[in-house]
């Protein structure tokens, strides 16, 4: 507090010190009488059951926080739940649309066991009326053997080398001609010899010429009979593409008599 000495030597306060001084002091004894009507609240019946209730009411008010504090928590771990479950289903979303935009031309197809390689259906046992009547037995379904299509992970798995710019719908789509090849080819050679055309008898003694004792029992074409029964040409590319077929075993080569036989695996 600021003091000022007089001609008399006496101290003079300022009015605003003295302003702020009675402030000061009455704040101060407003707190003390505060203080002391607090203290009587034991003495007043009355104000002790107000209090009472007051400190009730904050108890349940402290639960109702609590309370919302644990609903906030469980919220906030279902809201992440969710966001995970919405980022897996737009994971889920994305592949079923590249599936969608993806899908192969042609399906792999089952290839059966060895030992149905030769006949698929037998003979059919007769029944008793067409024995009686003596129909003749039906004939016997001979199976030929295809190239099976390779799937999407096959083709991904061959070397980029050669691979090169073809493409999976490509590759399969000269399987489709091979094996069309392959049918042509087996039908003729199980067709009757009397009822063959001529031509067809020419291409069924070439067959018989290209026969080693090393294709016996396996289904096979060369590239004439490529050119022959589709419009493929035995060019760069599709010795390519059989190069793709003979590393995901498809096909595999029988050499001999300077011919090259591709015998279906």
């Amino acid at each position: 507090m600021a003091q000022n000495t007089g001609i008399d030597g006496k101290y003079n306060i300022c009015s605003s010190d003295l302003n702020g001084l009675c402030t000061h002091l009455n704040t101060k004894i407003s707190n003390i009488k505060k203080s002391l009507q607090l203290r009587k609240i034991e003495q007043e019946p009355s104000l002790k059951i107000l209090v009472g209730k007051i400190v009730h009411e904050m108890f349940l008010l402290n639960n109702i926080l609590n309370q919302l504090e644990l609903e906030c928590h469980h919220q906030e771990r279902q809201q992440n739940q969710f966001q995970e479950l919405q980022e897996s289903l737009e994971r889920d979303y994305n592949e079923a649309q590249h599936l969608r935009d993806n899908m192969p031309i042609h399906l792999p197809k089952a290839v059966p066991n060895s030992e149905m390689s030769l006949v698929v259906k037998t003979e059919e046992p007769r029944k008793e009326s067409e024995v009686v009547q003596g129909k003749k037995p039906s004939k016997k379904t001979r199976y030929i053997k295809e190239v099976a299509f390779i799937t999407a992970e096959e083709f991904e798995s061959v070397p980029a080398y050669m691979r090169g710019r073809l493409t999976y719908n490509q590759v399969n789509a000269v399987i489709q001609e091979i094996n069309k090849a392959v049918v042509s080819k087996y039908k003729i050679m199980h067709q009757p010899l009397k009822t063959m055309s001529s031509v067809a008898k020419n291409l069924y003694f070439r067959f018989q010429e290209e026969e080693t004792k090393d294709t016996k029992g396996e289904f096979f074409i060369v590239e004439a009979d490529v050119e022959e029964f589709t419009q493929l040409k035995a060019d760069k590319r599709f010795h390519r593409i059989l190069t793709i077929l003979r590393h995901c075993l498809r096909v595999r080569e029988i050499r001999g008599s300077r011919l090259v036989r591709y015998a279906i695996c």
